[in-house]
């Protein structure tokens, strides 16, 4: 009688545990489906507020745009600003070989005209040496020497001062090499005429050297 006591209380015991289970798992069962149920409201509140745009990124998206636009500008200005150096350095080195080459040639004209008197002055010589005639030789050195003078002035604007003997002294245009005093004259005056001078374009390009005689007193 004793032992069926016993098991009579352990089934109690294991009855009401039974119950609590249950009731655990009921209460489970109803948790997990009231998460269920709420689940979707979740989502879709998320899902509003993905879709509603938060200004925060707008304005960082327009900066952006702005940030990569200047940078587009800059990168042509750079690009022009190279352009624009390399034209003018290929621009100055254009100017300095036209200066080169105008200091270079220029007096290509002007040897071009003295050619024909330095063909005539050949000519001279080669029939001086061949007829042995020095009037003849003298007449042709003349001759060329007015040519080339003649060309020098009507071309190149290039004029001899006079300062031959006798001249009035004039320190404008000569320069005096020496003076000594002269019986006769009322003025001073050329004695002797050392190097011609030259005038280009009414300019002294060179001055007469002289002596020069002034009056005795």
């Amino acid at each position: 009688m004793r032992i069926k006591k016993k098991n009579k209380n352990k089934g109690s015991e294991y009855m009401a545990e039974d119950k609590e289970l249950k009731k655990a798992e009921e209460k489970e069962a109803a948790a997990v489906e009231k998460e269920n149920t709420e689940l979707p409201e979740v989502e879709e509140n998320v899902s509003e507020e993905k879709n509603e745009e938060d200004p925060k990124d707008a304005k960082i998206s327009e900066l952006e745009a702005k940030v990569k636009e200047l940078e587009e500008t800059i990168s042509k200005m750079k690009e022009d600003e190279l352009r624009r150096m390399a034209d003018t350095e290929n621009y100055k080195k254009r100017l300095r070989t036209e200066k080169e080459n105008a200091v270079k040639y220029a007096n290509e004209s002007l040897i071009s005209d003295l050619l024909e008197p330095l063909d005539n002055f050949s000519r001279a010589i080669e029939s001086a040496s061949l007829s042995q005639d020095f009037e003849a030789m003298k007449n042709g050195v003349i001759m060329v020497n007015d040519q080339m003078l003649q060309r020098l002035k009507t071309n190149w604007g290039l004029e001899m001062i006079n300062s031959s003997v006798g001249t009035p002294f004039d320190p404008n245009f000569m320069e005096a090499y020496g003076v000594q005093e002269k019986e006769g004259i009322t003025e001073e005056e050329v004695s002797m005429e050392c190097n011609k001078g030259w005038l280009l374009h009414g300019k002294v390009l060179r001055t007469a050297k002289v002596f020069v005689a002034k009056p005795k007193k």
